[in-house]
């Protein structure tokens, strides 16, 4: 109530009520527990609880070996600090972080996280029509009697349609905010001047069991009765004959399968002496008059999307309360699959079992209740399906928390629908969720790539804390040193791998299953075949240079300027799942030059300042024993280009 005086009757309270009902029904409804998160937490224990043992070994080792216990805390402390994972909670917080950021630029709120990470396992998108598939921008296009015919475009409006246009105007609510009303009610009074005269008594909405509403006017002391709604309805209402009623749903077919939304209209009277309004619609004589038809168009750039959905191995269903030869053409012109086609009705008679069978081949549903949404969803879960559900009022709610990922509409959604949601599209737009699937899965796509960086990087750093204690040389790497190559990990596994750019295949995959783990073997034995191969290079320079009688000082610096364009290498080469290290180098990341700017310049003042060489323990590195860190550098990364694509053929890893 927004103005005026009322009296209410409460007939139930709390739970009781159809809203508290409905809070019931979601309160009963699991969410989804992010299967990401989980993964992450055991790869930081596992990982944590390996750094923990080999750091306390290596002290153990040290003290009881050579009796200097600081020098092998000292050690232990860097062992402990090169195995640990601090950097795999920064970069969830930071993807998670980004990626709501870059999905809010293409108009969609993300209200909960697990949504990004799901976004790439989706196998099917269920979309409304109306608005999300269409513009929303009803206009009369059709007025038909059994007599008459009239189409926008084709001359003025003949005045024996006039009384279908006042009698569905009539039928409409004073003030609405529905496009079809609107679009009526303007072009009646575009004919006439104003929407008929009298007032109204009393109004019949519509309900999930008769799709029709009904007006009652008071008309000069007799009351004007005015109906319209779904066809099939009412000519339900009308009571016609079995053969006049089908001359009428052959016009209601003819119309429906050009994409006209088709509604009929009737009309009655009522004697004020006869004593009150009866209760309901169906008691009152109605008189069919005609049906009125409108355009809504097709979002110019749906059927792009939908055969996009369908190169990623997606299937887009339709749900939507149309008449299904409207449902049908609208389908077609988007380029879905319209072969199957299931009514709310036709759904009522089918067993869950059934029902599962059904949604495998059915791609548009019409004629569908938004309580009959959570079966649909349902269905599609109990087929091993990934669902994405949208929807925009209080009902629609059960079916988008069900779903795996619940979209809601943010220009014309009810607040309960936005809360059930895990993401809000801004401009209510089918193209939005699309691009919001490609976003997932890049994201996806970064955040692995910056796992298995992470990976491969710490087996050198933790090789080098190591490998100097098993062959009896001195430590080569110190607690500050590994705190600088932190330094060049933490940003790089964070900011410039969130950054980079979609693989070219994005959108070409199948799905991703959402049980593979974030680091499956396959990526796993790649990860540590990048950090082995790292290991090695640098351990035969550790090795190689003392051989050669390299001072301790010189040698640690070798040691140190290795490994960090080793660490640049691996950077280099996990920039791209597939595309070659020329197409990786050009390919724009200012956020990567930044930082490799930035690293070579702290590299040259440890090298090169006396003060920072002093704090590192670092020797004066000459000409050739830089020649040898850059060839180590490049080494690696030829090594590893080589291998990546027989790697992924031998092994048969998608890397998404």
């Amino acid at each position: 109530i927004v103005r005026g005086q009322a009296e209410a009757r409460v007939c139930a309270p709390g739970h009781n009520t159809e809203l508290g009902k409905i809070g019931k029904s979601l309160e009963a409804i699991a969410t989804e527990q992010p299967r990401l998160q989980l993964q992450l937490r055991w790869l930081v224990r596992d990982f944590a609880l390996f750094g923990t043992i080999v750091a306390t070994a290596v002290v153990l080792l040290l003290g009881l070996r050579n009796g200097a216990w600081l020098e092998a805390a000292l050690s232990g402390i860097a062992v402990g600090m090169s195995t640990l994972p601090e950097e795999f909670p920064l970069v969830l917080a930071v993807f998670m972080a980004m990626g709501a950021w870059r999905i809010s630029r293409a108009h969609v709120l993300t209200r909960r996280a697990a949504a990004i990470e799901t976004l790439g396992s989706a196998t099917v998108l269920c979309s409304d029509k109306t608005g999300t598939m269409t513009e929303n921008r009803m206009r009369l296009q059709v007025l038909a009697t059994e007599q008459d015919v009239w189409r926008e475009g084709s001359g003025p409006l003949p005045q024996a349609l006039m009384p279908l246009l006042e009698a569905g105007g009539k039928a409409c609510p004073h003030h609405s905010a529905d496009p079809m009303d609107r679009a009526l009610k303007e072009a009646f009074a575009s004919e006439n001047g104003e929407t008929g005269t009298g007032t109204l008594l009393r109004s019949y909405g519509l309900t999930p069991e008769l799709f029709t509403m009904t007006n009652v006017w008071n008309e000069g002391g007799n009351y004007g009765i005015f109906a319209k709604g779904a066809p099939e309805a009412i000519l339900g209402l009308c009571r016609m004959p079995p053969e006049k009623r089908r001359r009428i749903l052959e016009q209601v077919d003819e119309l429906a399968a050009s994409g006209v939304r088709v509604l009929a209209v009737a009309e009655g009277s009522c004697d004020p002496a006869c004593g009150p309004l009866p209760a309901t619609q169906q008691e009152f004589d109605f008189r069919y008059v005609g049906l009125v038809g409108f355009a809504d168009p097709l979002r110019a750039n749906v059927p792009e999307a939908v055969a996009e959905c369908r190169a990623a191995g997606m299937r887009v269903i339709m749900i939507t309360g149309d008449y299904p030869l409207t449902a049908q053409a609208i389908a077609h012109q988007a380029g879905m699959d319209r072969d199957g086609l299931l009514t709310g009705d036709a759904l009522e008679e089918l067993d869950d079992a059934r029902l599962a069978e059904t949604v495998k081949r059915v791609s548009v549903f019409c004629r569908i209740r938004p309580a009959q949404k959570l079966r649909i969803v349902q269905a599609l879960k109990a087929n091993g399906e990934i669902v994405a559900m949208t929807g925009d009022g209080v009902n629609d709610a059960p079916a988008m928390k069900a779903a795996h990922i619940g979209v809601a509409m943010g220009q014309r959604g009810t607040d309960v629908a936005r809360e059930a949601a895990s993401l809000v599209l801004l401009d209510d737009n089918f193209v939005s969720i699309v691009a919001t699937i490609r976003l997932g899965r890049r994201i996806y796509d970064n955040l692995q790539k910056a796992i298995q960086y992470i990976v491969a990087v710490h087996i050198p750093i933790a090789g080098l804390a190591i490998l100097p204690l098993l062959i009896g040389l001195p430590p080569m790497l110190s607690p500050i040193q590994i705190a600088f190559l932190e330094m060049v990990i933490d940003p790089a596994c964070s900011v410039i791998f969130e950054s980079e750019r979609e693989e070219t295949d994005i959108m070409r995959r199948p799905p991703r299953d959402p049980k593979t783990p974030i680091l499956s073997r396959a990526t796993a034995l790649w990860a540590a075949v990048q950090g082995l191969a790292a290991l090695f290079l640098a351990g035969f320079t550790l090795i190689a240079g003392s051989r050669l009688g390299l001072p301790e000082a010189d040698l640690r610096a070798l040691v140190f300027t290795v490994l960090v364009l080793m660490n640049v290498g691996l950077i280099l080469v996990n920039r791209s799942f597939s595309s070659s290290l020329r197409t990786a180098l050009l390919r724009p990341n200012p956020a990567l030059w930044g930082l490799l700017s930035a690293v070579l310049l702290l590299l040259g003042c440890a090298l090169f300042w006396t003060p920072a060489r002093k704090l590192f323990h670092f020797g004066i590195l000459h000409g050739d024993d830089l020649l040898v860190s850059a060839a180590m550098g490049l080494a690696l990364i030829v090594i590893l280009e080589i291998c990546k694509s027989r790697f992924a053929r031998v092994h048969g890893m998608n890397c998404s």
